[in-house]
């Protein structure tokens, strides 16, 4: 078989570095596994196994640790005691101690025994069926091959190959051979053996990742390489690449870290296919999103393979969805595709392509040489030099296809046959995992439009306008969020926050708390009462996250506004002259961290053209990003930014937002009210004559503002029966207050009770009460109730005649 002859290949080289990385990759060419690794003894002790070397998609995907120990119950473990291999599907993996479970379900697990070693290969598959016979025979090649004994390192003191090196752990003594220091430009007398000494020659860019590798808290046992680049005095910086790997120490020695530096340059340039999946399992092991999954496939294989087009498409129900085509242009693709083009993609029913329908059920890779005339046209002018259907499976159905396509005649080599299939097998899985991760954050991100306003409040002597961006890092839903809300009085809250993390628990907290504190502000709370409220709430749903807010109350006929900031960002003014600064606000700590806290309260003051801006710290902050400089920035864009279009301003702030985290902003323009209302206020004292005295203070507060005689009548009779209404069915202080503006009279009567009014559903001739609200309701062009601080507010209004 030619997994054989491949392995008999490789192990003639016994002295080749990577013997062992090149054995393990046979087992994901010829068996489709998605991970082959090799555990072995501890060389001080036997009782650990640890990992040696591992090829594939990470080892963390699926949960594999890079220890066992010898005598546990991990299925490496009993393949070393018993010597035999161990086979363990998805509901044995499932069903067994801690140590035998994997974080990913539907794999299956091969462990096997390699002779002589005293070690085992693992390998994982995520195909449904598992490894068949002949792959099983495969894996017992490869652990066979691993047997032989892998190059051991030269003793201290000894001569190295010209090419490798020899660096002590704990001194940070390095022994070189003399082609290392030919390409570091460095003679042998010069060399004082210390690997700081190298260090200094190489580019400080490449420093970081070379320090990875030489300082032993961060270097894993097991082998890694790099590419770095050293300094030339006449020239561009050379490219060296690096092959090492640290060997643990034990009572005969310090752990070294051991191999080659070679000159990049010179190195082949051509790149296995054995290489080609592994860069394909990387890059699909990190995919999140199924575009990211088709880009991946496409990177992959459209240009290692010289192919002219490829197309990677899900299957949904019996239509074939596709997902991205490369070249992405409609002209480059047969007729039927064109005919079915939806707005960014063509989607078509797999019906309308039989062979593509045969291979889909079959679930098996078909090719199809040039001038092969079976083939129906939507297919063979994909590839008129060549054609692959590639069936992805996963989890026991098919995920979709990926089509490639040659305009020349292709020869299709075995080699590139086996790469083919097992590209498909790595695709279909991730293809469905992605499938699943696109259904979850469509989910989450319509939950949170659904909690964001859908559109902002029209503001008596204002504009507002908002802007929320996501994240695109990781796709994950954030909990920033906004909100408008008119207040009595001609009060607006300005209201910006941010719940810690990115999930759908925070954006469902993020729901929670704008429900709250639009609440708590309707109850006619001062801001810090507000934020106050949100705190203890927030506790008390004992949750781990947080919140930060930013509160502001504003004034609109006035100008003037009160801030309460929790942890948040403050706001940004830009006054009518262009200058914009930071707003100097104090702030408490963020929501839901301290029971007992305060929030104080900051004035600001709002001139006609001022515009204040709340934004979240996704906008203001980031790695590269402190705070100070960016909320700098922020007001340094603001200052530059047109106010008369709020729309364009907010987007072009937006234009340099970092993305990695997600962004909330709220700009509001104040232009001041072009009418001021008239207002006058007071406290009714609980005499005998409070409704006399109420109605006094009426009459020559409408005679002063020009009020006619016959609406003042109607307002002194509605006077009369709230203030007595509030006399007589509340307790504590009673407030009696009028406004007109333009040609509307309102009054309202605060009173201490949260109990609303009832209209009495029937009063017969003897009833003595319960009129006075029905008497209100008719003399009223509309009247209601507002709650206001743990008491109520009834109001109503009169139009006067114009």
């Amino acid at each position: 078989m030619r997994a054989e002859i491949a392995l008999k290949t490789i192990t003639a080289d016994a002295a080749s570095p990577d013997r062992v990385r090149r054995i393990l990759e046979q087992a994901l060419v010829f068996t489709g596994a998605s991970l082959a690794a090799l555990y072995s003894p501890g060389r001080d002790s036997g009782d650990v196994l640890g990992l040696t070397e591992s090829v594939g998609v990470p080892r963390t995907l699926y949960g594999l640790r890079e220890t066992y120990s010898a005598g546990g119950g991990s299925p490496a473990a009993e393949a070393h005691r018993t010597g035999r291999p161990v086979w363990l599907g998805p509901q044995q993996l499932a069903a067994g101690t801690e140590e035998r479970r994997l974080s990913v379900r539907d794999v299956h697990l091969a462990v096997l025994p390699t002779d002589g070693a005293g070690g085992c290969l693992l390998a994982v598959t995520e195909r449904p069926d598992g490894f068949d016979a002949d792959d099983r025979t495969c894996l017992g090649l490869v652990a066979e091959a691993l047997t032989a004994p892998a190059p051991t390192a030269p003793a201290a003191g000894e001569e190295l190959p010209a090419d490798s090196f020899g660096l002590a752990m704990d001194t940070g003594r390095v022994e070189v051979g003399d082609t290392i220091l030919e390409l570091f430009g460095t003679a042998r007398e010069d060399f004082d053996g210390r690997v700081e000494t190298l260090l200094g020659l190489t580019v400080p860019e490449d420093l970081p990742s070379l320090m990875s590798v030489v300082e032993a808290d961060h270097m894993s046992i097991g082998e890694r390489e790099l590419e770095f680049r050293v300094l030339q005095p006449g020239g561009p910086p050379r490219w060296l690449r690096l092959r090492g790997r640290l060997l643990p120490g034990g009572e005969d020695g310090p752990a070294r870290l051991v191999g080659t530096v070679t000159d990049a340059s010179t190195l082949r340039t051509e790149v296995t296919d054995v290489a080609r999946v592994q860069r394909l399992a990387a890059a699909l092991a990190t995919a999140g999103t199924v575009k990211d999954v088709g880009q991946a496939v496409v990177a992959a294989l459209r240009g290692p393979l010289r192919a002219d087009r490829i197309a990677l498409a899900e299957l949904e129900n019996d239509r074939l969805v596709v997902t991205v085509l490369d070249p992405p242009e409609p002209e480059a693709w047969p007729d039927l595709w064109q005919a079915e083009w939806r707005t960014e993609w063509p989607d078509a029913s797999v019906r309308a392509m039989p062979t593509l329908a045969t291979a889909l059920r079959e679930g098996r890779a078909r090719i199809w040489p040039a001038g092969a005339g079976e083939l129906e046209p939507a297919l063979a002018e994909v590839g008129p030099g060549g054609l692959a259907v590639l069936p992805l499976p996963a989890a026991g159905r098919m995920a979709g296809a990926c089509l490639i396509g040659w305009d020349s005649p292709h020869d299709f080599g075995p080699d590139e046959r086996a790469l083919l299939t097992a590209s498909a097998g790595l695709a279909g899985q991730a293809l469905l995992r992605a499938h699943a991760f696109d259904a979850e954050h469509e989910l989450v991100a319509m939950l949170q439009r659904q909690l964001l306003p859908r559109r902002l409040p029209d503001l008596p002597g204002g504009v507002a306008v908002a802007r929320y961006l996501p994240a695109t890092a990781g796709l994950e839903v954030g909990g920033d969020w906004y909100d408008v809300i008119p207040l009595p009085d001609h009060h607006v809250a300005l209201v910006i926050g941010d719940v810690q993390g990115h999930s759908a628990a925070a954006a469902t907290l993020m729901g929670q708390m704008r429900t709250a504190l639009r609440a708590y502000a309707a109850e006619g709370h001062p801001p810090d009462v507000v934020v106050a409220h949100a705190n203890r709430l927030l506790l008390e749903l004992e949750t781990d996250l947080f919140a930060t807010c930013c509160y502001v109350d504003l004034d609109m006929e006035s100008g003037t506004a009160w801030c309460v900031r929790a942890g948040h960002p403050p706001p940004v003014l830009r006054h009518p002259d262009g200058e914009a600064e930071v707003a100097e606000a104090d702030g408490g700590p963020p929501l839901g961290v301290l029971e007992r806290t305060e929030f104080p309260v900051i004035p600001l003051r709002l001139v006609p053209g001022t515009v204040i801006a709340l934004t979240t710290d996704g906008l203001v902050e980031s790695a590269e990003l402190d705070i100070d400089t960016g909320l700098d920035r922020l007001a340094h864009a603001l200052s530059r930014s047109d106010p008369a279009h709020l729309g364009p301003a907010a987007d072009t702030l937006l234009a340099g937002a970092h993305r990695a985290d997600d962004v909330a902003l709220l700009l509001m323009r104040y232009d001041g009210m072009a009418v001021i209302p008239l207002r006058e206020g007071w406290t009714v004292w609980r005499v005998p004559e409070a409704a006399r005295q109420a109605r006094r203070f009426t009459r020559r507060s409408l005679r002063s503002w020009g009020v006619p005689q016959d609406a003042m009548d109607t307002a002194l009779l509605v006077v009369s029966e709230l203030v007595t209404n509030a006399l007589v069915h509340t307790d504590g202080p009673v407030r009696l207050d009028l406004t007109l503006i333009a040609e509307r009279l309102r009054v309202a009567v605060t009173d201490a009770s949260p109990r609303t009014p009832v209209k009495p559903a029937h009063l017969g001739w003897e009833s003595t009460g319960g009129r006075g609200i029905l008497l209100v309701e008719a003399m009223s062009d509309a009247w209601g109730t507002l709650p206001v601080s743990g008491g109520k507010q009834v109001w109503c209004e009169v139009l006067l005649p114009a």
